[in-house]
């Protein structure tokens, strides 16, 4: 009988832990950076003249190339096998943020918000498949769980940045001038970003070495299960009807329903939610796979967020301060869900040979769906509340079904739920 090497595995368990936390860090001064800009890029759009179709376009544009190039990314550092040239050459991108401080029109400003769009395009992929297979070690909810948990501290610090600065220059309409100072101040965590990402890499250069490698691996299939494009079809779905943040802070901005300090503290709120509900439903996704003995079952998990999404655009487009805070707050667990066992599920439905192409595809898809939802829900802003509402609410309600479809042919014994 082989005799089984504790030490070495209970190092591989200790390094697997030190990368999700490295990357950890990156990924919160990675949020700093660029949440800290997404909770004020809608007002500032707003103050440089653009109107809701136009916002709601860039931040469609953006979404549509940020998730659209991961096919890309993924499909080529699958190829290569340089998940970290990909990974730290999309962090680098994220210097287009503080460069907002220099636009003065709002097309420069698209050019740099679509910009960053593009580095997480390139990066995102490559990372999640090192996360991934870092996470093996610890559990891919609870894994991907710890690394949101860090990602969503940078998501508070970022915005409260913008809430603190706005709350010391006072009460009044903030200017041009005034969003281009709090832009430059992001300078800082970016140089921190780039100085973790390169000690992660020199921490674990070949992460494939970290994942357990066991006879149903070495047999696994070239390709990717039924179970993945359906998974891939309810999350399409279900994501066009999840209304993008800079379309709510452009709402409160345009009735004056929050002060533009207030409008960041909201979405560091809902970063907040974000980063503890991570936690939570990341030990549920996993205690679901113990529980029935099945490394497919956090998939259940997953219907959480449809029914969620419903209630969103009810509340946030509402005129009413507490029905905005509900909807905040929904917002952070539906955002929490996405990046959490949305991203765990991918490396349980897919073989490790497909993963950065499995995360490139599903993300091309999200970035699709959030294309098309945020040019819908800025179009139909303008147009009528109400039947914007309505649409949004009948999307998540079409969703529900794909779920069980999907639920369905994996319980039947689809190769992905063996």
């Amino acid at each position: 009988m082989k005799k089984i090497n504790f030490s070495r595995q209970d190092t591989k368990r200790t390094k697997a832990l030190k990368l999700i936390i490295l990357l950890g860090v990156v990924s919160l001064f990675g949020d700093i950076i660029y949440e800290g800009a997404r909770s004020v890029n809608g007002p500032f759009l707003e103050v440089l003249g653009a109107n809701a179709a136009i916002v709601g376009l860039i931040v469609g544009i953006g979404e549509l190339l940020g998730y659209g190039i991961r096919l890309i990314s993924g499909y080529f550092s699958d190829k290569t096998k340089a998940y970290w040239f990909f990974t730290i050459a999309g962090y680098g991108l994220l210097f287009t943020v503080p460069l907002l401080s220099l636009a003065g029109v709002w097309q420069i400003a698209a050019i740099f918000i679509v910009s960053e769009r593009i580095g997480k395009a390139i990066r995102n992929p490559p990372r999640d498949t090192i996360l991934s297979q870092a996470t093996k070690q610890v559990g891919t909810g609870f894994g991907f769980a710890l690394h949101e948990f860090f990602d969503q501290i940078g998501a508070i610090i970022g915005p409260l940045i913008f809430a603190v600065f706005f709350f010391l220059l006072g009460t009044s309409g903030k200017t041009i001038s005034d969003y281009q100072t709090g832009y430059s101040f992001l300078w800082i965590p970016f140089v921190f970003l780039m100085i973790f990402v390169v000690i992660a890499y020199f921490l674990v250069k070949k992460p494939e070495e970290l994942e357990p490698v066991s006879e149903s691996v070495e047999k696994e299939s070239d390709t990717l299960s039924k179970t993945f494009w359906l998974y891939t079809v309810f999350s399409f779905v279900t994501t066009i009807g999840f209304v993008n943040f800079a379309l709510i802070g452009y709402h409160l901005k345009a009735n004056n329903l929050l002060s533009d300090a207030q409008i960041p503290l909201f979405y560091m709120i809902a970063m907040a939610v974000d980063a503890v509900i991570a936690l939570i439903i990341g030990k549920m996704y996993d205690r679901l796979k113990t529980k029935r003995k099945n490394n497919k079952a956090g998939l259940l998990t997953l219907m959480i967020i449809p029914i969620l999404s419903l209630f969103i655009p009810l509340f946030a487009f509402s005129m009413n301060y507490v029905f905005i805070l509900i909807s905040i707050v929904v917002w952070g667990v539906v955002m929490g869900s996405h990046e959490t066992i949305m991203r765990a599920a991918i490396a349980d439905i897919t073989p490790l040979k497909k993963r950065g192409t499995g995360y490139g595809i599903f993300t091309t898809s999200y970035g699709l769906a959030l294309f098309i939802g945020s040019v819908l829900v800025g179009v139909l802003y303008d147009y009528s509340l109400t039947l914007l509402i309505t649409i949004i609410m009948v999307i998540e309600i079409i969703a529900i079904p794909f779920f069980f479809i999907m639920w369905k042919t994996c319980g039947k014994g689809d190769n992905s739920c063996a």
